[in-house]
């Protein structure tokens, strides 16, 4: 991930109430970079999600871009999270200059804390991946060198508008490619996050893809866990089948990583401002209803374990999952739902099951491919020089962290006494059932 020499500045020529709009002008200054800058481009900033609904749900489609960049599901985390952290959407449109066609939409906003404010992603906390949607051709027709300088242009109008203005940059979580094509922030001075990403091919038949992924020796054990679980009582894989049972299912979902978190001596993400309602709302929102993917494993009358996923394209995205921490834990409840998860995916006829960020074992085991990814900061302003420090040695000590074998076993213990602590103070399991 190298840095691209700079290109010279573009030139501003509209300022409206509701947007920024640039005209990038081809460069002449540099001869020897005319053939590599490609189409002239027009910029636009929005601060109003509203504004830009149409052109963002007509783009999605023909656009490279991950399940996190879709309009709704931006949306709905402003609405439920951004509105609650005081984020400003500022959602920067770079058009052909030709045809006025969308080259890339970039989803970003200004955060503020105390005192400071933050340029970041749009749904940064709730997006595995932090990416802009781009053109299928945007690689083809914008250089490096031209994207670096919309991207100077972009952070020079934010930085005009008193309700833009930040004073430090953190972009994190960033895929090296999106759908095939070179992430263009890779272009910036990016470093590696402390996490990666898994996902593997699907086959197109669930027996063939199982037999070739687990041994027979670990299909063996995989039946007999499946016995002593039925000994509970019968197993069921439902997927929700309205919205009502489709809530329930994440509340449910939501406790048992409640308790699993506290065992882990893990902060409980739910309980962030705005994070449970954000959740809840996909399960409600019929909007959601063809990407929201919300299933469970019933044994007898005990939620055994759930699931919260995303079908977006080709993919099976799977976001959230638990399982029942009772006597049914020790046969791998979870373990059972995943395989039933990638057997719903193949009979949907996806071509990838991506399990998104993190190292976990058990992706590890199923996964073929590893994506890396990337993050970015930058002190714009004196007041964000602190800021900027402590996000990069944070970044720096987690890396550390998981790639060093005796820190990453020291803090799990270090967790692990956190949550028998923790566990103590654990209201009694609920009952059987799905509450």
């Amino acid at each position: 991930m190298n840095t691209v020499t700079r290109a010279t500045a573009l030139t501003a020529f509209r300022d409206t109430a509701t947007a920024v709009e640039v005209d990038c002008a081809p460069m002449t200054q540099r001869v020897e970079h005319r053939r590599e800058t490609g189409a002239d481009l027009r910029l636009t900033i929005y601060r109003d999600l509203d504004a830009i609904e149409a052109e963002w749900r007509r783009f999605e489609p023909a656009a490279d871009c991950t399940v996190f960049q879709t309009f709704e599901w931006l949306a709905t985390w402003q609405r439920h999270v951004g509105v609650r952290v005081g984020a400003q959407p500022a959602v920067a449109v770079v058009r052909y200059a030709n045809d006025g066609d969308i080259a890339c939409v970039l989803p970003l906003c200004v955060v503020p804390r105390r005192g400071v404010r933050r340029l970041c992603w749009l749904g940064f906390d709730l997006c595995d991946y932090n990416a802009p949607l781009i053109a299928r051709d945007f690689s083809q027709r914008v250089a490096p060198d031209r994207f670096l300088a919309v991207w100077r242009d972009i952070l020079r109008r934010l930085q005009a508008d008193p309700s833009l203005r930040f004073d430090w940059i953190e972009l994190e979580k960033m895929p090296q490619t999106i759908a095939g094509q070179v992430n263009p922030f890779t272009h910036l001075d990016v470093t590696r996050n402390a996490s990666g990403a898994h996902l593997t091919r699907l086959g197109d038949d669930w027996e063939k893809f199982y037999n070739a992924k687990r041994s027979s020796a670990t299909r063996r054990h995989d039946r007999t866990k499946r016995r002593h679980m039925s000994a509970y009582g019968e197993i069921r894989y439902v997927n929700a089948p309205d919205r009502d049972d489709a809530r329930k299912t994440v509340e449910t979902l939501m406790e048992q990583k409640r308790r699993a978190f506290a065992r882990k001596g893990i902060a409980d993400i739910f309980v962030r401002p705005g994070q449970r309602e954000f959740y809840l709302d996909l399960a409600a929102n019929p909007k959601m209803r063809e990407l929201v993917h919300i299933s469970r494993v019933e044994i007898g009358t005990t939620c055994a374990a759930a699931n919260l996923g995303v079908v977006f394209g080709d993919c099976y995205y799977h976001l959230l999952a638990s399982y029942d921490d009772g006597e049914l834990s020790h046969y791998g409840p979870g373990a059972l739902h995943l395989r039933e998860l990638m057997a719903h995916a193949i009979k949907l006829k996806l071509k990838r099951f991506d399990f998104t960020i993190g190292d976990e074992p058990y992706k590890l085991e199923w996964s073929d491919t590893h994506l890396e990814l990337c993050d970015y900061t930058a002190v714009a302003s004196w007041r964000g020089l602190a800021q900027c420090w402590l996000s990069n040695g944070r970044r720096r000590a987690k890396r550390f962290i998981k790639r060093t074998p005796w820190a990453r076993r020291l803090a799990c213990r270090a967790r692990s006494a956190i949550g028998a602590l923790s566990s103590l103070h654990l209201p009694p399991r609920p009952g059987r059932g799905r509450n």
